[in-house]
């Protein structure tokens, strides 16, 4: 797997190439167009010059004398012949004539326009460029005036000047190295520990945590993984203490059962004991049941599944949870009080509805006085259903209103577990609740009684 750091070097050394494959056409081309262009314009006007001395007839010696003076005092090379292979005694190099002037070149000539020849003699070892101009009358080319000039080379325009441009350039690509590098190795260094952070979070070190250096795209990554993984934390340390919790809950009831049926078996516990036992194995029996089914309940509220909502009466719901608890209320003598209004419909999932007020329901009988009431009613306000249930019990501490929906939570340890409280009711009536779109707030004044209120949205039409 290539790093990140490579691909970013191999970016800027491509760039760097771009770049000089640019600079090197560039310059060629200025080469050609400023330099080359100039120089065979400079040709071809003292070349023209030249020319308006010609008045016509035959090309005299007093005309190429007065040339060849001329050329004495000019950096160009400059002839002037009647016939072309004259200057096979005039230039110190090899002249190929019918190249030179070909019929192509003539037809030229004739009209009065200039010839232009670059090419490459290895005499000079440079490109030569040379221009003719013809001495022409009447469609008949009496002469030509030859002049030639060697092009420098594009190092030898510029010599100092490239040294020292590419001096500056290699001292440039230096220093800019060693700022790339710092700077790479700045930006990626957050990355390289948040890659070493990741793989001790693969390892289980969820109390991992990363510096944020900055507030960019890579300091936002570092907060985000920061959060995850105090979220793993979390949930790490709430599914150890649910499995240990789990682990003491069961430990009792399995305590119990494994403890008197030994007992029986071996005939330690007989007659009216023998009885008393039996008892208590059923309970501890019905009492892991509930526990089993409240972890399955929990479970498949963790897995969030996707239920299909449907109409429901809410006073119906509710009177049918009333109907499973009236029991447990006559045995305290405890009467439960409606104040319903029939209209109230929302959209929810009939047995999730009904394990709410099941589990409510049974809080407000447990914690309530004999002979006590306990009111359920039910109004709208605003688009909400507003649902209470006011019991006249014990009530509960204002330290212990905030944590009463976590997991295996106990106001009174003993008393919920000598009376089969497991503390997880209010965690699944809280999770129930949220899962339609509703709020839960727990009131309550110790001695006096306790207040829950769930808001649930209704049916829009």
């Amino acid at each position: 797997m290539r790093k990140l750091s490579s691909k970013i070097w191999l970016l800027i050394v491509l760039f760097l190439s771009a770049t000089v494959i640019f600079m090197y056409i560039f310059t060629n081309f200025l080469y050609e167009q400023l330099y080359v262009e100039d120089t065979k314009a400079m040709m071809i006007e003292v070349g023209e010059k030249l020319q308006t001395k010609y008045t016509g007839g035959k090309v005299s010696d007093e005309l190429i004398a007065e040339v060849d003076a001329y050329a004495a005092y000019s950096n160009l090379e400059i002839f002037a012949v009647r016939n072309p292979r004259e200057l096979s005694a005039c230039v110190p190099f090899d002249i190929d004539y019918d190249a030179l002037i070909g019929v192509d070149e003539r037809q030229q000539l004739l009209k009065g326009n200039s010839v232009t020849k670059i090419g490459y003699e290895e005499r000079f070892e440079r490109q030569i460029i040379s221009v003719i101009l013809p001495f022409a009358e009447q469609n008949r080319l009496e002469g030509i005036i030859y002049v030639y000039y060697p092009l420098a080379k594009i190092s030898e325009l510029a010599k100092q000047e490239v040294i020292l441009l590419l001096t500056g350039a290699v001292m440039f690509l230096l220093v800019a190295a060693f700022f790339v590098y710092y700077g790479m190795r700045k930006i990626l260094q957050p990355l390289a520990d948040l890659q070493q952070a990741v793989g001790q979070m693969t390892e289980g070190q969820y109390k991992t945590r990363v510096d944020v250096k900055s507030n960019d795209e890579i300091g936002s990554l570092s907060s985000a993984f920061n959060q995850m993984a105090e979220a793993i934390q979390q949930e790490d340390e709430e599914k150890k203490s649910f499995l240990a919790t789990v682990s003491h809950e069961l430990r009792t009831p399995i305590s119990y059962v494994k403890g008197y049926s030994e007992a029986i078996q071996s005939g330690l516990i007989e007659g009216q004991k023998k009885e008393e036992a039996m008892q208590i194995i059923t309970r501890e029996a019905a009492r892991m049941e509930r526990l089993t089914n409240e972890f399955m309940q929990l479970a498949r509220q963790d897995d969030v599944e996707q239920t299909e909502y449907e109409p429901l009466v809410l006073a119906e719901t509710i009177r049918d949870a009333i109907c499973l608890v009236t029991q447990q209320a006559s045995n305290k003598h405890i009467e439960i009080i409606q104040q319903f209004d029939e209209a109230l419909i929302i959209n929810g999932d009939e047995q999730k509805q009904k394990q709410v007020w099941i589990n409510l329901l049974e809080n407000a009988i447990r914690y309530s006085h004999e002979a006590s009431q306990i009111i359920l009613t039910t109004t709208q306000h605003n688009n909400q259903a507003v649902i209470t249930i006011q019991d006249f019990g014990q009530g509960i501490p204002a330290a212990d209103l905030p944590h009463l929906t976590e997991r295996f939570y106990r106001v009174n340890k003993a008393r919920s577990r000598m009376d089969g409280g497991s503390g997880l009711g209010l965690s699944i009536v809280e999770q129930i609740t949220k899962q339609h779109s509703g709020t839960l707030k727990i009131d309550s004044t110790m001695g006096q009684g306790t207040l829950v209120t769930i808001m649930l949205p209704l049916m829009e039409e």
